[in-house]
């Protein structure tokens, strides 16, 4: 994933606290059927330093849970304060005729062990 260097965050320190306060991730995975995206609440536990180790719930009935057993690439999105920001707060330059705000979002690819009874 392309991530600008002005927006780079490399304490992992600020993305726990943002995991923490905002444990709802959008959990993508690659399945047989194409690719799946489902709503998650994941709880961060900080072992093994320095990442530590997502954990969830997810039904017998969703079908994520056969992605998540085959070890394919999974991408886990936890999304900060979400609110307008208008382009007038930015600088732009010559060459720029417009500009997106960004927006304040941490995506990363977890390797996902599957548990299950």
């Amino acid at each position: 994933m392309y991530i600008p260097p002005h927006f780079e965050q490399p304490d992992i320190e600020v993305m726990h606290d943002l995991i923490r306060n905002r444990p709802l991730a959008t959990l993508v995975t690659l399945g047989s059927d194409g690719i799946n995206a489902n709503h998650i609440p994941l709880h961060l536990s900080p072992a093994p330093e320095p990442f530590g180790v997502l954990r969830g719930h997810v039904a017998r009935a969703n079908p994520i849970w056969r992605d998540l057993e085959s070890d394919a690439d999974t991408l886990a999105i936890f999304h900060g304060p979400d609110a307008y920001i208008s382009p007038s707060w930015y600088a732009t330059s010559r060459r720029q005729e417009r500009l997106f705000p960004p927006g304040i979002t941490l995506s990363f690819m977890p390797t996902v062990p599957s548990h299950h009874r």
